[in-house]
């Protein structure tokens, strides 16, 4: 069994928003996989999907807990079902990264990231699988207001084209492994052109 746990804040008011980015993602694979509907699960303080996928179960799982406390709903879903820490994904948005730009890594720090954090803590291990996806740098002190904003009009097609690839990334992961996911979509904008 695996589980893929895509990083947001609940709640109509987030909904499109950059830091929503990992909640759009998951949605596209269950769309994608036609996973049953997710549903609330208080037991992991998270709507939660299943699919049967290339033969072993996917989790699919979006917190509840909104984003710094994102660890809660992670760690309580990984350890009732007993994963090992290999058989979690997390996707969520990265400041760092240009608008639309990937990162797939297999550990690491949270690179002050609150939610990745928050689930590095509870796993009490920084080794934990991630895709990132740029969502743009701008001046700290506007940094709240960045995140929880919208795209901008001309950032559209570049983010939605993102969203396609981080779910293609985390199909790759479920197949292949994080190294064959790194390798193939670990490239900056200059490389594809």
């Amino acid at each position: 069994m695996k589980l893929i746990a895509g990083l947001g804040n609940p709640g109509r008011q987030y909904a499109d928003s950059r830091h929503n980015v990992g909640f759009v993602v998951v949605d596209e694979l269950a769309r994608r996989w036609r996973s049953d509907a997710p549903r609330f699960e208080a037991r992991v303080q998270g709507e939660l999907g299943r699919v049967e996928r290339g033969g072993q179960s996917v989790l699919l799982l979006k917190p509840m807990t909104y984003m710094n406390l994102s660890g809660q709903s992670v760690s309580a879903a990984w350890r009732y079902y007993k994963l090992a820490q290999t058989d979690v994904l997390v996707i969520y948005d990265d400041l760092d990264l240009p608008v639309g730009q990937l990162r797939v890594r297999a550990g690491g720090s949270a690179g002050g990231h609150k939610g990745l954090a928050d689930i590095l803590r509870h796993f009490g291990s920084e080794q934990v699988a991630r895709i990132r996806i740029g969502i743009g740098k701008v001046d700290r002190t506007a940094t709240v207001e960045h995140v929880l904003g919208r795209f901008a009009p001309d950032e559209r097609d570049t983010i939605q084209a993102a969203l396609g690839q981080a779910a293609d990334a985390a199909e790759c992961w479920l197949a292949e492994g994080i190294d064959a996911a790194m390798n193939r979509f670990n490239r900056r904008k200059s490389d594809e052109g």
